[in-house]
């Protein structure tokens, strides 16, 4: 099998990779399904990256960007189209309907992925590509994995980590999140396949990027003290009063160590955003699926952490909608 594949994928001559965009476990996803099919047998293929985010309309990537010999959706709703050849995602509301999930089960786990266990998308791509690919495991693949891990999955030792951001890898996250577009993608992806992760956050054109960031993020922690409420055991934060396009992540579970649950609503340029999550530091046991909540407005993501996109002018809509879902969290 992997030999009529090594040689289906030596005539590849184009690659598109359609990833979670402006999000670290998808750049890693990237770079890591890059280094898959390049291992097996599409090396002198052309990568193009599509950097894909979930708007008012939360459906999947556009299956006219798949125009790549070989068409990949990583960390990323399910999207059902005759040419697209690799899936992986994790997350749980990665299908919009069952014909999207029959589609995806048609292929018979031959080159598309989904399992929801996973705290990130590029451990699923690595687990994947070394228990049924064979692909070893060089010591920075390893550490992009592991930081993929820390970051997606909120397994940080302490949320004023995550919030302090001092170690160079939270630097790329930060610059990622808020650049991750096609053209820093197709930039970054090969370095991280080429250089330990620590020496990529540490460039110069990335730590020039990071250092206006590190300043705009110390004033966000000031809005969010500003504007938050607590409602019992949820911390609610409505941040609609100007326009914030990347609302920082954990910031309320470092500032209100005791809450269980976090509901921010902001307003972008291109939606209003509510976002979701619980606090794995505050010692609370969760009592619901976040996932199942955001779905049911039309948003998606986790157990513990999800969103949902409305159009930049439903302000009153999204302020609603998330002050419901507070009093949803802190109910039974």
């Amino acid at each position: 099998m992997l030999e009529a594949l090594a040689m289906a994928l030596e005539s590849t001559r184009s690659v598109v990779v359609a990833t979670h965009g402006h999000c670290f476990d998808g750049m890693c996803s990237a770079a890591l399904f890059t280094r898959l099919l390049r291992e097996l047998g599409a090396k002198g293929a052309s990568y193009a990256y599509r950097s894909c985010g979930y708007g008012p309309q939360q459906g999947g990537v556009d299956p006219a960007l798949l125009v790549g010999d070989q068409n990949a959706i990583l960390d990323f709703r399910y999207t059902a189209s005759p040419r697209l050849g690799w899936y992986f995602d994790h997350h749980k509301t990665a299908f919009a309907s069952g014909e999207d999930r029959d589609d995806f089960l048609a292929d018979g786990g031959e080159h598309k992925f989904h399992d929801d266990a996973y705290g990130s998308c590029t451990k699923l791509v690595h687990d994947v590509s070394r228990a049924k690919f064979g692909l070893d495991e060089p010591a920075h693949i390893a550490e992009l994995v592991r930081w993929a891990e820390v970051i997606d999955a909120a397994r940080f030792p302490s949320a004023e980590m995550a919030v302090a951001r001092e170690e160079p890898a939270l630097w790329l996250m930060t610059v990622a999140e808020h650049h991750g577009d096609d053209a820093f993608l197709a930039q970054i992806v090969p370095l991280l396949l080429e250089r330990p992760l620590d020496e990529v956050a540490r460039l110069d054109w990335v730590v020039q990027r990071w250092l206006p960031l590190r300043a705009a993020h110390e004033a966000f922690v000031t809005k969010v003290r500003a504007t938050s409420t607590v409602l019992g055991s949820v911390v609610y934060v409505d941040l609609t009063g100007e326009v914030i396009d990347v609302a920082g992540k954990f910031v309320t579970y470092a500032l209100f160590p005791s809450s269980a649950y976090s509901v921010m609503v902001s307003r972008g340029k291109t939606r209003c955003k509510i976002s979701v999550g619980y606090n794995p530091w505050s010692g609370v046991e969760r009592r619901h699926d976040i996932s199942a909540i955001c779905s049911r407005h039309g948003g998606g993501g986790h157990p513990v952490v999800g969103a949902i996109a409305l159009s930049p002018g439903d302000i009153l809509r999204a302020q609603a909608l998330a002050l419901e879902i507070a009093r949803e969290l802190d109910g039974p």
